[in-house]
């Protein structure tokens, strides 16, 4: 009464006590049933944590890309109550860029509860990226899987990714169901692709399942599988708690999100946990599963997978791979999950230096969910403070831009990719001043002297392709043009192929996959593993400006290569240099030798206008008096280069 009373007289008139004593008589009623939804999804999940660890199946669907993933994964998610029908496609793909792309980027989990002649499991599904640049992704996602769906199209057929995902699964020992999907299709041949199934992988005919995810067609029959074959988690409850993180990401609210898989005993809210990594320890604060929906919990068992936030005072302490503990227990990791080595390296500067700060705060909170990537502080005479930052390969570099411009509003520039290269040096003074024998470097203005260069190495990667028989004439000397050297070629069944070649990564980090998809029509797939270092002979490439070097300009390549790269940058620059009043000469140099030259003309006055009639010799004078005042000012004049011109030819 006290509250009407009070809130009456705070209203002027009778009608706005009854309009707010409706609304708020509303208000309690949304309130009741948002609680009493909870409350019920909470009581739901909280039994899903009970149920027994030979009734748990962690699994994981690996796929090359468009191939059906994140479609199954919402077919799963129906048939299990997850969510409603119609909820939209791909529900597991959250990232603006995945959406628009229309590929996954991140490995997403969601817990199922399935009920499998008259038992109910529990089923933790992990959705993976296809795209080889995120193959570190695929890798973590089966970290605490027991089992994997090895998803194929039924018209494109086993692809490059499909093969490396499968040796993937092999290495770490998991179940493999294998599926053909799409047999709704009209050009759907599901028999050719049980044929490549059984040439390259030895898969049996009666092992293999069809369905269609779009219509829902036997994807029941998946639940089935995932249940009858793939075995319970290798965990155990009744000893002390420990867990490996495989994945984290940042929430403006609670700070460092940890997805963790919980390999012994259990955890509950309040209790106080050690990280190995750092040595710290912290206080769980927050416990929760994803269904996909994030929904909190007080505890989590032995053989789940669930996210787990605590004090950290910096997103850089919730590391990936790394062992959470008692406070007090002695052990040892569970897991020694390596880092992905970064590939390819990309200058990233802000488009103006005030914005410094913001964007670092920004890289800093994205590399929280991508630990695949390196960063290292750079400076740039011509676009100031920035960072060189390393990535798996150029997808991977355009979507970790991609959702630095959309998720924190920066506007990086991005330079040339290059990778990092290797050399040998001798010489006592010269190894101590490089810090040992051997140095790597991944900008041309880290360049060595060559004088005291013993070997270059460049990185090589093992590159699988797999196309139809006809195409194979053009892939051949597209890969020979790279300067690939032919591994393996294989019939896989009826008229496709699969190649393999040493490729230099210099060499396709750039147009290599544009190039091969469109010599064959899209119907090739192509894949690539690190194979280690070759020796090579590289060259810098230095740009001068009538003789003087400008520095940012440079650029590192083999020697094989020199005369086009130089050509190419000097065709680039003659259109973006400004004309000045007197002549520009840009060469590509090596050393003291000209690879490539253009010429960028004068502004010239026509100082023979207010002649009309008279001796010639008049006109030639001021002819001759121009062209010596123009030769005069280029030994003296400074070449004004704007900003975005360095922007335009360092920018990829």
């Amino acid at each position: 009464m006290r509250i009407n009373n009070l809130i009456y007289n705070m209203c002027c008139t009778e009608r706005n006590y009854k309009f707010l004593q409706t609304n708020v008589s509303k208000l309690k009623r949304q309130y009741l049933y948002l609680h009493k939804k909870w409350y019920s999804t909470e009581s739901k999940i909280s039994e899903g944590c009970e149920v027994p660890l030979e009734n748990i199946r962690n699994f994981s669907i690996i796929a090359h890309v468009d191939h059906g993933k994140s479609t199954l994964a919402d077919r799963l998610l129906e048939i299990t109550g997850a969510i409603n029908k119609n909820s939209g496609k791909q529900v597991l793909d959250t990232l603006q860029v995945e959406k628009d792309r229309g590929i996954t980027v991140k490995a997403q989990t969601a817990s199922l509860n399935y009920m499998y002649k008259g038992t109910k499991y529990l089923l933790n599904l992990i959705d993976t990226p296809g795209h080889v640049d995120f193959s570190a992704e695929v890798h973590r996602s089966l970290v605490p899987c027991q089992g994997v769906v090895l998803l194929v199209d039924a018209n494109d057929g086993v692809q490059a990714q499909t093969v490396a995902n499968y040796y993937l699964a092999i290495k770490h020992q998991l179940v493999i169901i294998p599926a053909i999907n799409k047999i709704d299709l009209k050009n759907a041949n599901p028999e050719r692709v049980i044929e490549q199934l059984e040439a390259l992988f030895s898969i049996k005919e009666e092992d293999i399942l069809k369905i269609s995810a779009k219509l829902g067609t036997g994807v029941e029959n998946i639940l089935n599988a995932v249940v009858e074959r793939i075995p319970p988690p290798d965990a155990f409850r009744d000893m002390p708690f420990r867990a490996i993180t495989f994945d984290s990401w940042h929430n403006k609210y609670k700070g460092a999100i940890s997805l963790i898989y919980v390999k012994e005993g259990s955890i509950l809210v309040g209790e106080t946990i050690k990280s190995l990594h750092n040595k710290k320890s912290y206080q769980v604060m927050t416990l929760s599963m994803l269904t996909p929906n994030e929904v909190s919990v007080k505890k989590l068992f032995a053989g789940q997978v669930g996210c787990i936030a605590c004090n950290m005072r910096s997103s850089k302490e919730a590391f990936i791979g790394d062992t959470l503990c008692g406070k007090d227990r002695s052990t040892e990791p569970l897991l020694e999950l390596k880092t992905p080595k970064p590939m390819v390296f990309s200058g990233v500067y802000p488009t103006d230096q005030s914005q410094f700060d913001a964007m670092r705060v920004a890289i800093e909170k994205l590399m929280l969910n991508d630990s695949s990537v390196s960063i290292a502080r750079d400076f740039s005479i011509a676009l100031g403070q920035g960072w060189r930052i390393g990535f798996l390969g150029l997808l991977h570099m355009e979507v970790f831009m991609q959702r630095l411009e959309q998720e924190y509003d920066a506007q990086p520039i991005i330079t040339v990719p290059n990778v990092k290269y290797k050399a040998t040096i001798h010489g006592a003074k010269n190894i101590k001043k490089h810090g040992g024998s051997e140095i790597t470097f991944d900008n041309p203005a880290h360049f060595p002297n060559p004088q005291i260069v013993v070997k270059f190495y460049e990185p090589i990667v093992l590159g699988t392709i797999i196309t139809p028989e006809k195409y194979m004439g053009e892939i051949l000397s597209l890969c020979f043009e790279k300067r690939g050297v032919e591994q393996v070629t294989k019939n896989i069944a009826n008229d496709r192929l699969m190649l393999q070649f040493l490729l230099p990564l210099n060499e396709i980090i750039v147009d290599f996959y544009d190039y091969l998809k469109n010599m064959t029509s899209g119907y090739a797939s192509f894949d690539y593993e690190e194979y280690g270092y070759e020796p090579t002979e590289l060259i810098k490439i230095n740009i001068a400006l009538n003789g003087n070097t400008v520095e940012e300009l440079s650029t590192v390549v083999h020697v094989s290569k020199a005369v086009q790269v130089g050509k190419k940058l000097c065709e680039k620059l003659v259109n973006l240099i400004p004309r000045h009043q007197f002549e520009i000469v840009i060469q590509a140099k090596h050393n003291s030798d000209v690879l490539a030259r253009e010429t960028i003309k004068p502004y010239r006055k026509d100082v023979t206008a207010k002649l009309y009639g008279g001796d010639v010799t008049r006109r030639m004078k001021l002819l001759a008096q121009q062209s010596a005042g123009k030769k005069r000012m280029k030994m003296i004049g400074k070449i004004s280069i704007p900003r975005d011109t360095f922007i335009k030819v360092l920018k990829r």
